[in-house]
């Protein structure tokens, strides 16, 4: 996917600061976080160590600038969810678009499974719970009792579990997604309808 002769220097920019993002977190996955030097990152990718520092001083820098680039449609999302009308589709649309967020971030995610250390160190774990109760107060209906309340919360660690746990799993990635998709709205399917038959 070479850029044209006319592409901006932003692009340009933005593919290689991709590139050096992707390769990173395939050697990360190969040989460890630690292990991994940015030399190396250099090497597969073919640049000088000068061109690599350009973009990213050290390796921490990489891993944060991955987070805030994945996560960002999260963030999106949630402002978008608070500006919706409390309704059914906006809580099955959330639903939909967040499970498509967490399949993009999926290489991300599986680093931060490997890496806990690195992750608590970094303190991406903080951002990330913070979205979570972003994500959480727009799903959730305040007046709802106790069991709608957690199944609406059940309905987005259902999408977390189709990442990891459903991996494992016999079957097509793509049935399994849909499958795991289809629990998570009916979750909040019935939150809602159970929320507004008590007088909501």
């Amino acid at each position: 996917m070479g850029v044209t002769m006319d592409g901006t220097k932003q692009q340009r920019r933005g593919n290689t600061r991709q590139r050096i993002q992707d390769v990173a977190l395939e050697l990360f996955a190969e040989q460890g976080y630690e292990k991994t030097s940015l030399r190396e990152i250099a090497e597969r990718l073919d640049v000088t160590k000068a061109a690599l520092y350009y973009h990213f001083k050290t390796k921490e820098e990489i891993i944060v600038s991955l987070f805030q680039d994945l996560t960002k449609p999260m963030e999106d999302l949630i402002e978008w969810g608070r500006q919706q009308p409390h309704t059914l589709e906006t809580k099955q649309e959330i639903v939909r678009r967040y499970g498509q967020s967490l399949v993009d971030a999926a290489p991300l995610f599986r680093f931060m499974q490997e890496n806990q250390a690195t992750v608590r160190e970094l303190r991406i774990g903080d951002t990330f719970k913070d979205r979570m109760r972003g994500l959480r107060d727009i799903i959730i209906d305040p007046e709802a009792d106790l069991v709608d309340q957690v199944r609406s919360i059940s309905a987005i660690f259902t999408l977390h579990a189709g990442m990891f746990v459903m991996q494992d799993l016999e079957g097509d990635p793509e049935k399994k997604r849909e499958a795991v998709l289809e629990v998570a709205v009916d979750l909040v399917t019935q939150a809602h309808e159970g929320a507004h038959r008590t007088g909501a």
